[in-house]
């Protein structure tokens, strides 16, 4: 790679019980670095970290644990229901999570990276994350998608679909998308595409150097 050229990065999303953890995985298994927003945002509010002080005087002292790590339980029930502060909330932590992915991206050391960021449609897309040199979006049918919630998390179907309702539209999603990988079926299916995937990212990155 030319000095000062980022790496060639493709976003991975797709809602709730999607399967971008498996997708993920084996891009994984074929050596390509992931880089995972759900780390990122862990790691942006540890002790120590701007994020958890702005927290903290934004929502209360009461948002912190006795040993100074995030109360996550206390923040849910803080920002539920409430948009306002849920806007608050993400005005703190989202440019901050972008940040830190962006630079483990620069950071990687394989062909490509894939960079997994399950509320990408929601977070802004390709204007929040213009680094990104493709998104690849695992979609599955909503009823698929119903029924593997309520498996995984074993819930009924009101539940599952007031989580669904939560999320970005199916039709959000495939909008920015430039590959999509169908997951309908069973996991083992998704080693046929990820390996297309791979090869075809592998050119374009190539291509980029």
């Amino acid at each position: 790679m030319d000095a000062g050229l980022p790496m060639y990065a493709v976003g991975l999303t797709g809602g709730v019980a999607s399967g971008k953890s498996a997708v993920a995985e084996r891009f994984a298994a074929r050596g390509i670095a992931i880089v995972d927003a759900d780390i990122a945002a862990r790691e942006v509010v540890q002790p120590g970290q701007p994020a958890l002080a702005e927290i903290a005087s934004t929502f209360g002292a009461d948002m912190l644990l006795a040993d100074g790590h995030l109360d996550r339980a206390a923040l849910r029930r803080h920002v539920f229901g409430d948009d306002d502060a849920r806007r608050r909330l993400e005005a703190i932590l989202h440019p901050r999570i972008r940040l830190a992915l962006q630079e483990d991206a620069l950071r990687a050391q394989s062909p490509y990276v894939v960079v997994a960021i399950p509320l990408l449609a929601e977070g802004g897309g390709r204007t929040a994350y213009p680094w990104l040199d493709r998104i690849l979006v695992v979609d599955v049918h909503r009823e698929v998608q119903v029924a593997r919630v309520m498996s995984r998390d074993n819930i009924d179907t009101t539940l599952a679909e007031r989580m669904l309702a939560a999320q970005a539209s199916r039709q959000a999603r495939l909008a920015i998308a430039d590959d999509v990988v169908v997951n309908d079926g069973a996991l083992d299916e998704l080693d046929a595409h990820v390996e297309a995937l791979d090869r075809r990212y592998r050119k374009l990155a190539q291509l980029r150097r």
